[in-house]
């Protein structure tokens, strides 16, 4: 690992988001949506480590949940995608033909349209809120992850191993479960890593949009949104939900990268000397 400072980091910061997410399953300084006019746009105290916001609602407190919210979003996501598009891959690979062809002109047909854009346009069809905002990242993911296992799995067909399986008389499934898919996982696991700081950042542009989380539940997004008001009386009701999404995001992308480097052989390079 001290090869990888950037995965070291990475870690960390990731590691903080899911500590933070699971502390506050069990306990939190205040109530997300308690509400103290009296003690509305305090700066940070001992009672209030991150001050208050417009509505005299702890800041830590909602913070702490958001952070819960983005992940629970986040995973959800990410696994409809990698279940649904990770299955059409290898479809697509061990059959070929007309269904491999199906596969990647409807990865691509997707495509077409930016991820925020699809995201925005399913939620206004479905209607605002935590669940159809999950659906939507997951929706976007899923050819995501379909073109990602096609392509790592076409190549896994094309090695003399998995020749070798059918030649045998192993089925297509057979060669896919014991030679394809282990092989591929890696890739699987780096890009489910990038997915999930791409599903933050689309949770948190639902909500800012109002198409997300709904009040009084927290979102870093919807903070952000309450903020955008205020930012010259109290700047840090903007600074910090924006701070844990860009922590967030780094975190989980260079934790991606350095997978992907410790994982994938080709990209390991030898000491000199």
């Amino acid at each position: 690992m001290g090869r990888h400072p950037g995965f070291v980091l990475g870690l960390l910061l990731t590691g903080l988001l899911g500590l933070t997410a699971l502390i506050s399953l069990i306990w939190t300084p205040y109530a997300y949506d308690a509400i103290s006019v009296a003690e509305r746009m305090q700066g940070p105290s001992a009672a209030h480590w991150l001050g208050t916001d417009q509505f005299g609602r702890d800041i830590a407190t909602r913070l702490m949940v958001g952070a819960r919210n983005s992940i629970s979003v986040g995973v959800v996501a990410v696994s409809i995608g990698l279940v649904a598009g990770g299955l059409l891959g290898l479809l697509a690979a061990a059959r070929g033909g007309w269904v491999d062809e199906l596969v990647a002109r409807g990865s691509d047909v997707v495509f077409a349209f930016p991820a925020i854009v699809s995201a925005i346009l399913i939620t206004a069809l479905l209607g605002p809120g935590a669940v159809n905002a999950i659906i939507a990242i997951g929706i976007f993911n899923i050819p995501v992850f379909a073109r990602v296992t096609r392509g790592a799995a076409l190549q896994v067909w094309g090695m003399e191993y998995a020749r070798a399986g059918l030649a045998i008389g192993k089925s297509g499934l057979g060669v896919t479960r014991d030679h394809v898919l282990p092989n591929i996982l890696s890739v699987l696991i780096v890009q489910a890593t990038i997915q999930f700081a791409v599903a933050i950042l689309a949770e948190a542009a639902l909500a800012y949009l109002g198409l997300g989380t709904q009040p009084p539940a927290p979102s870093w997004g919807r903070m952000l949104f309450d903020a955008q008001t205020l930012m010259s009386i109290d700047p840090k009701l903007a600074i910090l939900p924006g701070l844990a999404i860009a922590l967030a995001v780094l975190g989980l992308n260079l934790l991606g990268d350095g997978l992907r480097d410790i994982l994938d052989p080709r990209l390991r390079t030898e000491p000199v000397g």
